[in-house]
């Protein structure tokens, strides 16, 4: 049986979903950095316990984690969101109850809620562009961030419209199966 760190991303998942410590590590060291960097985003100086709980609650839940409905990065950051929502709202292990001008701010639906949503959904889209394989990556820049159709693309890279075209769309289903689980979490 290969180790851990050889593991294709669906077989980690299992791996999690049956407990290996081991692949919880894995887990732990590619998604941590995200994870804490969207919790910082909301809870400052509470980042890193936060950023622990969010691994500590995926931990126990790990049976609730189905790899149909989206990515494990995914569901992580859903559960980011649900513990950075409990933090802002004072229900937080520490007991500290928030100012009424930030509870407001945070209500369900409220434009602080809305602004987690949109820095987790960016979060992960950031990261799944950063592990796309060239020139897929690229592409997609070219296209979502630059602004070119996908002709303009082919065009300057010298390459055939309907490749550039179904690398794109191939690049943005692997986008959107990466926020399937952050939204389902909504």
């Amino acid at each position: 049986m290969p180790s851990v760190t050889q593991l294709s991303d669906g077989d980690l998942a299992t791996s999690f979903v049956a407990g290996e410590p081991e692949a919880l590590r894995r887990i732990f060291d590619e998604e941590q950095r995200a994870i804490y960097s969207y919790c910082r985003r909301f809870v400052e100086d509470h980042a890193a316990d936060v950023t622990q709980e969010v691994f500590l609650a995926a931990w126990r839940s790990r049976h609730r984690f189905d790899p149909a409905a989206g990515s494990l990065g995914g569901w992580l950051m859903g559960i980011a969101r649900f513990k950075v929502l409990d933090h802002v709202r004072g229900r937080y292990r520490d007991g500290s109850t928030p100012s009424a001008d930030l509870v407001d701010h945070f209500a369900d639906g409220g434009a602080g809620e809305r602004e987690i949503d949109l820095v987790g959904t960016q979060i992960l889209a950031a990261q799944v562009l950063e592990d796309l394989d060239e020139p897929a990556a690229t592409w997609v820049r070219m296209a979502y961030i630059d602004g070119l159709s996908h002709a303009e693309i082919a065009e300057a890279v010298g390459a055939p419209l309907g490749t550039v075209k179904s690398t794109i769309r191939r690049s943005l289903q692997r986008v959107r199966r990466e926020l399937e689980a952050f939204d389902d979490g909504r």
